[in-house]
């Protein structure tokens, strides 16, 4: 569907919004900090999913919003169809957006909390497609700081603070925020053991206590953006320079930072009818090219030296693939638009970083064009060539502990970066 022109006639577009409780209700396998023990030991806040519907004439978009790190892609594809059963529409209509929260249970081990997640979704969509109302919307940028880039000799940032306000086009009361930030969600860190949707819950928390509307909120381009306070008694790879500022508020600081930026603004802010809603998918063939045995040993003593992961399996599987005859793996990305108005989410399953972002906003010129990653799953990171050079958890290291679900050893090639952005570039909506 490259450059699939939206509808464009004065019918009024409809909405629908649902939001269900996912929290465990017994400790769980987590995934997010790579441990020895990953059981969880409580909650500190509920997980929720969020499911939004968007129909305009025939059409029908759903965005959903889930306080998880990234089901598989499998995972996700086989709720996707789900859903659009439901819904009488394609896959492709169907955008699933994760939080990236490193504290909720591992979907892939825990079999019994990823149906009751499904179940509880599914039961979501039902209720939202009774719920239809005639609505007016407009994108906004708020501008913020919750964010750093990882490495201390990079300033790239997207500092945007997205959203999309939308009112009930007969009373004019305000219905929903729709929000894409980008930094990475997990404030909390490995020392961390209860279920916590992180600094998204406390974003949503504050924002709908002041606009008294519901709050979703998406992952953008964070792949190498850290969180700019973090609560922990550790001082983690990703937060191990003055930059950053360790506070026992810090959830609460990401917060306030975001609603005190939002409400700047979202007075100027002001919804119209407007034309044009769509969602539609592209595929790109990329590759990782399978490194020699020796550098893999290298890579797996640098992991344990730097970041504390054992290598021992991942070797394992680099040598067995290698005694296979295999020398390449291919990874073919979805990428995936949700068109609204002159406003643009367009995702990724993997973790991509903000000059991804920048980029795509430089090239599409339309500010309202958010290019990020965590959409329909969770397939590693994706790093730009520069990163690739410098190699570290965001290229290597973490392929060691995500590996099983990746269905890949290695990053993808150098040049895939450049090859993402222009595939999500020319495919956009005009």
């Amino acid at each position: 569907m490259k450059n699939q022109r939206l509808n464009e006639t004065n019918d009024v577009v409809h909405f629908a919004y649902e939001e269900v409780d996912i929290t465990p209700q017994e400790p769980m396998q987590t995934i997010g900090f790579g441990r020895e023990d990953e059981e969880s030991r409580g909650v500190m806040d509920r997980l929720l999913a969020q499911v939004s519907l968007w129909k305009y004439q025939k059409e029908i978009c759903c965005l959903i919003a889930i306080d998880h790190i990234g089901f598989s892609k499998v995972h996700g594809d086989i709720l996707r169809r789900a859903i659009g059963k439901v819904l009488g529409v394609e896959q492709e209509k169907v955008m699933l957006c994760f939080s990236h929260t490193h504290s909720a249970p591992n979907d892939t081990i825990e079999k019994e909390y990823a149906e009751f997640v499904d179940n509880q979704i599914m039961k979501a969509v039902g209720l939202a497609l009774k719920k239809f109302m005639p609505m007016k919307g407009a994108w906004g940028n708020a501008y913020g700081d919750i964010g750093l880039n990882r490495r201390w000799d990079n300033d790239a940032l997207d500092r945007r603070i997205g959203f999309f306000k939308v009112i009930d086009a007969e009373s004019g009361d305000l219905k929903l925020l729709l929000l894409r930030l980008t930094a990475h969600a997990n404030v909390l860190k490995g020392d961390n053991y209860l279920i916590s949707p992180d600094y998204f819950g406390t974003v949503r928390d504050a924002l709908q206590q002041r606009f008294g509307c519901p709050v979703m909120v998406t992952q953008g381009a964070s792949g190498d953006v850290a969180p700019k306070y973090f609560n922990s008694k550790l001082t983690p790879p990703d937060a191990g320079d003055d930059r950053f500022v360790r506070s026992e508020k810090a959830l609460s600081l990401m917060g306030q930072e975001v609603l005190k930026q939002i409400s700047a603004v979202i007075d100027n802010i002001a919804p119209a009818a407007f034309k044009g809603l769509g969602m539609y998918s592209v595929e790109l063939d990329l590759f990782a090219d399978m490194l020699p045995y020796e550098r893999a040993l290298k890579i797996a003593k640098e992991a344990k030296q730097f970041a504390g992961i054992d290598g021992t399996l991942w070797l394992a599987e680099v040598l067995r693939l290698k005694k296979s005859g295999i020398k390449t793996q291919k990874e073919t990305i979805e990428i995936q638009y949700f068109s609204i108005g002159d406003g643009c989410l367009c995702g990724v399953a993997n973790e991509i970083m903000c000059e991804f972002a920048l980029h795509a906003l430089e090239l599409t010129g339309n500010e309202y064009f958010y290019f990020g990653g965590y959409t329909n799953g969770c397939t590693g990171y994706f790093p730009t060539e520069a990163d690739y050079d410098k190699g570290g958890f965001e290229v290597y290291w973490s392929m060691l502990i995500y590996y099983i679900y990746f269905n890949r050893v290695f990053p993808l090639n150098r040049d895939a970066c450049t090859l993402l952005i222009q595939g999500a570039v020319e495919n956009a909506p005009l």
